[in-house]
Protein backbone atom coordinates (compact mmCIF):
# COMPACT_ATOMS: atom_id res chain seq x y z
CA UNK A 1 0.00 0.00 0.00
CA UNK A 2 1.70 3.43 -0.47
CA UNK A 3 2.79 5.56 2.20
CA UNK A 4 0.61 8.69 0.75
CA UNK A 5 -2.59 6.48 1.07
CA UNK A 6 -1.52 5.43 3.99
CA UNK A 7 -1.32 8.58 5.95
CA UNK A 8 -4.59 9.58 5.35
CA UNK A 9 -5.93 5.97 6.12
CA UNK A 10 -4.36 6.41 9.56
CA UNK A 11 -5.80 9.97 9.91
CA UNK A 12 -9.12 8.53 9.26
CA UNK A 13 -8.91 5.18 11.81
CA UNK A 14 -8.27 8.01 14.85
CA UNK A 15 -11.59 9.77 13.57
CA UNK A 16 -12.85 6.46 14.54
CA UNK A 17 -12.04 6.28 18.14
CA UNK A 18 -12.77 9.89 18.39
CA UNK A 19 -16.07 9.42 17.67
CA UNK A 20 -16.36 5.78 19.26
CA UNK A 21 -16.31 7.76 22.60
CA UNK A 22 -18.38 10.74 22.06
CA UNK A 23 -21.44 9.14 23.49
CA UNK A 24 -22.48 8.07 26.97
CA UNK A 25 -26.20 7.32 27.89
CA UNK A 26 -27.06 7.63 31.17
CA UNK A 27 -28.83 4.65 33.07
CA UNK A 28 -28.98 1.15 34.62
CA UNK A 29 -29.97 -1.30 31.54
CA UNK A 30 -27.52 -0.27 29.20
CA UNK A 31 -24.39 -1.42 27.27
CA UNK A 32 -21.89 0.59 26.69
CA UNK A 33 -19.94 -1.05 24.39
CA UNK A 34 -21.04 0.34 21.35
CA UNK A 35 -19.29 -2.53 19.03
CA UNK A 36 -20.95 -1.79 16.51
CA UNK A 37 -20.37 2.27 16.17
CA UNK A 38 -16.49 1.25 16.10
CA UNK A 39 -17.06 -1.75 13.25
CA UNK A 40 -19.54 0.81 11.36
CA UNK A 41 -16.93 3.92 11.71
CA UNK A 42 -14.12 1.72 11.45
CA UNK A 43 -15.80 0.06 7.77
CA UNK A 44 -16.99 3.87 6.55
CA UNK A 45 -13.83 5.50 6.82
CA UNK A 46 -11.64 2.64 5.41
CA UNK A 47 -14.35 2.79 2.49
CA UNK A 48 -14.50 6.75 2.05
CA UNK A 49 -10.56 6.54 2.43
CA UNK A 50 -10.40 4.14 -0.63
CA UNK A 51 -13.38 6.05 -2.59
CA UNK A 52 -11.38 9.57 -2.36
CA UNK A 53 -8.33 8.01 -3.68
CA UNK A 54 -9.70 6.31 -6.46
CA UNK A 55 -11.57 9.87 -7.66
CA UNK A 56 -9.57 11.05 -10.57
CA UNK A 57 -7.83 14.21 -10.22
CA UNK A 58 -5.35 15.75 -8.16
CA UNK A 59 -4.89 15.80 -4.42
CA UNK A 60 -5.55 12.16 -4.06
CA UNK A 61 -3.76 12.16 -0.07
CA UNK A 62 -6.35 14.86 0.99
CA UNK A 63 -9.47 13.14 -0.65
CA UNK A 64 -8.77 10.21 0.83
CA UNK A 65 -8.67 12.12 4.47
CA UNK A 66 -11.90 13.66 3.54
CA UNK A 67 -13.40 10.80 2.38
CA UNK A 68 -11.98 8.25 5.62
CA UNK A 69 -13.62 11.16 7.98
CA UNK A 70 -17.13 11.70 6.29
CA UNK A 71 -17.06 7.66 5.73
CA UNK A 72 -16.29 7.14 9.44
CA UNK A 73 -18.91 9.66 10.59
CA UNK A 74 -21.26 7.68 8.64
CA UNK A 75 -20.43 4.61 9.46
CA UNK A 76 -20.44 5.68 13.07
CA UNK A 77 -24.18 7.21 13.10
CA UNK A 78 -25.48 4.20 12.04
CA UNK A 79 -23.31 1.79 14.37
CA UNK A 80 -24.78 4.12 17.37
CA UNK A 81 -28.05 4.08 16.13
CA UNK A 82 -28.58 0.17 16.46
CA UNK A 83 -26.80 0.61 19.69
CA UNK A 84 -29.04 3.13 21.12
CA UNK A 85 -32.14 1.21 19.85
CA UNK A 86 -31.22 -2.11 21.52
CA UNK A 87 -30.72 0.14 25.07
CA UNK A 88 -34.22 1.62 24.78
CA UNK A 89 -35.69 -1.49 24.05
CA UNK A 90 -34.71 -2.87 27.03
CA UNK A 91 -35.06 -0.41 28.96
CA UNK A 92 -38.92 -0.41 27.79
CA UNK A 93 -39.06 -4.08 28.22
CA UNK A 94 -37.86 -3.59 31.95
CA UNK A 95 -34.66 -5.61 31.02
CA UNK A 96 -30.72 -5.18 30.42
CA UNK A 97 -29.26 -6.01 26.84
CA UNK A 98 -27.84 -9.83 27.97
CA UNK A 99 -25.55 -11.23 25.21
CA UNK A 100 -24.60 -14.09 27.33
CA UNK A 101 -25.43 -17.62 25.06
CA UNK A 102 -26.35 -19.06 28.29
CA UNK A 103 -28.96 -16.87 28.78
CA UNK A 104 -31.16 -18.40 26.31
CA UNK A 105 -30.80 -21.78 28.36
CA UNK A 106 -32.95 -19.77 31.44
CA UNK A 107 -36.60 -20.93 31.67
CA UNK A 108 -36.85 -17.58 34.01
CA UNK A 109 -36.08 -15.15 31.39
CA UNK A 110 -39.20 -14.75 29.34
CA UNK A 111 -37.43 -12.13 27.65
CA UNK A 112 -33.84 -11.50 25.83
CA UNK A 113 -32.58 -8.11 24.69
CA UNK A 114 -29.07 -9.19 22.59
CA UNK A 115 -26.86 -7.44 20.04
CA UNK A 116 -24.46 -8.49 17.75
CA UNK A 117 -22.02 -6.06 15.00
CA UNK A 118 -25.09 -6.92 12.43
CA UNK A 119 -28.91 -6.65 14.85
CA UNK A 120 -30.72 -6.17 17.67
CA UNK A 121 -32.64 -9.65 19.01
CA UNK A 122 -35.65 -9.59 21.04
CA UNK A 123 -36.69 -13.18 22.00
CA UNK A 124 -40.03 -13.52 23.35
CA UNK A 125 -40.70 -16.88 25.25
CA UNK A 126 -44.01 -18.95 24.02
CA UNK A 127 -45.27 -19.13 27.55
CA UNK A 128 -45.85 -15.31 28.27
CA UNK A 129 -47.25 -14.92 24.37
CA UNK A 130 -49.32 -17.28 23.70
CA UNK A 131 -51.14 -20.40 25.19
CA UNK A 132 -51.08 -23.93 23.73
CA UNK A 133 -51.56 -24.26 20.03
CA UNK A 134 -52.94 -20.24 19.76
CA UNK A 135 -51.39 -17.97 17.53
CA UNK A 136 -53.23 -15.06 19.33
CA UNK A 137 -51.35 -12.64 21.76
CA UNK A 138 -51.71 -12.33 25.97
CA UNK A 139 -52.88 -9.22 26.84
CA UNK A 140 -49.16 -8.38 28.58
CA UNK A 141 -47.40 -9.92 25.26
CA UNK A 142 -49.60 -7.67 23.22
CA UNK A 143 -48.53 -4.40 25.10
CA UNK A 144 -44.95 -5.72 25.18
CA UNK A 145 -44.85 -5.90 21.70
CA UNK A 146 -46.50 -2.66 21.43
CA UNK A 147 -44.12 -0.78 23.39
CA UNK A 148 -41.27 -1.80 20.95
CA UNK A 149 -43.67 -0.89 17.82
CA UNK A 150 -43.44 2.60 19.73
CA UNK A 151 -40.04 2.70 19.53
CA UNK A 152 -39.68 1.62 16.14
CA UNK A 153 -41.86 4.90 14.80
CA UNK A 154 -38.77 6.83 15.89
CA UNK A 155 -35.87 4.51 14.15
CA UNK A 156 -37.79 4.23 9.89
CA UNK A 157 -34.70 3.57 8.57
CA UNK A 158 -34.64 0.19 10.99
CA UNK A 159 -35.45 -3.14 9.11
CA UNK A 160 -37.94 -5.73 11.13
CA UNK A 161 -37.74 -9.51 10.98
CA UNK A 162 -39.87 -11.29 12.54
CA UNK A 163 -39.18 -15.38 13.63
CA UNK A 164 -41.51 -18.07 15.11
CA UNK A 165 -40.29 -21.46 16.60
CA UNK A 166 -41.57 -24.52 18.31
CA UNK A 167 -40.39 -27.71 20.17
CA UNK A 168 -40.76 -31.33 18.15
CA UNK A 169 -44.56 -31.95 19.36
CA UNK A 170 -46.49 -32.90 16.61
CA UNK A 171 -45.48 -32.91 12.65
CA UNK A 172 -43.57 -30.62 11.24
CA UNK A 173 -45.49 -29.17 8.91
CA UNK A 174 -48.29 -28.24 11.46
CA UNK A 175 -45.31 -26.64 13.53
CA UNK A 176 -44.58 -24.81 10.53
CA UNK A 177 -47.61 -23.14 10.20
CA UNK A 178 -48.36 -22.54 13.62
CA UNK A 179 -44.93 -20.83 13.74
CA UNK A 180 -45.50 -18.79 11.10
CA UNK A 181 -49.19 -17.72 12.34
CA UNK A 182 -47.28 -16.54 15.39
CA UNK A 183 -44.37 -14.52 13.23
CA UNK A 184 -47.63 -12.92 11.61
CA UNK A 185 -49.36 -11.95 14.63
CA UNK A 186 -46.15 -10.35 16.32
CA UNK A 187 -45.05 -8.68 12.81
CA UNK A 188 -48.86 -7.12 12.43
CA UNK A 189 -48.15 -5.03 15.54
CA UNK A 190 -44.79 -4.44 14.30
CA UNK A 191 -45.42 -3.20 11.19
CA UNK A 192 -45.39 0.75 11.44
CA UNK A 193 -42.19 1.67 9.34
CA UNK A 194 -43.59 -1.32 6.44
CA UNK A 195 -44.08 -5.45 6.37
CA UNK A 196 -41.40 -6.77 8.69
CA UNK A 197 -39.76 -9.94 6.79
CA UNK A 198 -41.68 -13.42 8.18
CA UNK A 199 -40.37 -16.66 8.78
CA UNK A 200 -41.81 -19.58 10.35
CA UNK A 201 -39.40 -22.31 11.71
CA UNK A 202 -41.35 -24.99 13.04
CA UNK A 203 -38.42 -26.66 15.15
CA UNK A 204 -36.02 -26.72 12.83
CA UNK A 205 -33.69 -24.30 15.04
CA UNK A 206 -33.73 -25.66 18.70
CA UNK A 207 -32.27 -24.08 21.65
CA UNK A 208 -31.91 -27.09 23.53
CA UNK A 209 -32.97 -31.27 23.10
CA UNK A 210 -36.89 -31.86 22.84
CA UNK A 211 -36.21 -34.17 25.03
CA UNK A 212 -38.17 -32.58 27.99
CA UNK A 213 -41.18 -30.47 29.20
CA UNK A 214 -38.17 -27.62 30.18
CA UNK A 215 -36.41 -27.57 27.03
CA UNK A 216 -39.70 -27.47 24.97
CA UNK A 217 -40.74 -24.93 27.05
CA UNK A 218 -37.17 -22.98 26.09
CA UNK A 219 -37.42 -23.97 22.29
CA UNK A 220 -41.04 -22.66 21.87
CA UNK A 221 -40.45 -18.62 21.21
CA UNK A 222 -40.58 -15.48 18.99
CA UNK A 223 -37.47 -13.72 17.69
CA UNK A 224 -37.64 -10.04 16.70
CA UNK A 225 -34.70 -8.64 14.36
CA UNK A 226 -33.95 -5.18 14.02
CA UNK A 227 -31.09 -4.57 11.23
CA UNK A 228 -29.78 -1.37 9.85
CA UNK A 229 -31.20 -2.06 6.44
CA UNK A 230 -32.49 -4.84 4.58
CA UNK A 231 -29.21 -5.47 2.61
CA UNK A 232 -27.79 -7.05 5.70
CA UNK A 233 -30.92 -9.11 6.96
CA UNK A 234 -30.24 -13.20 7.08
CA UNK A 235 -31.85 -15.77 7.59
CA UNK A 236 -32.91 -17.26 11.51
CA UNK A 237 -33.97 -20.51 10.75
CA UNK A 238 -30.06 -21.43 9.81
Amino acid sequence: MKIRLLKPMIASALAVFMLGGCYNQPGLTQDNSYNRTKTGAASGALAGALLGYNTKGSHKGRRALIGGLLGAAAGSAIGYSMDQQANEVARALGTGINNDPLAALDPNRDIIVSKTRDYVKIMFRDRMMFATDSSNLQPNARYKVSKVANLLRRYPQTAVGVAGFTDNQGSFSYNQSLSERRANTVASILAVNGRPKIRGCSYSKAIAPNNNATNRALNRRVEVYLFANRNVMNDPCR
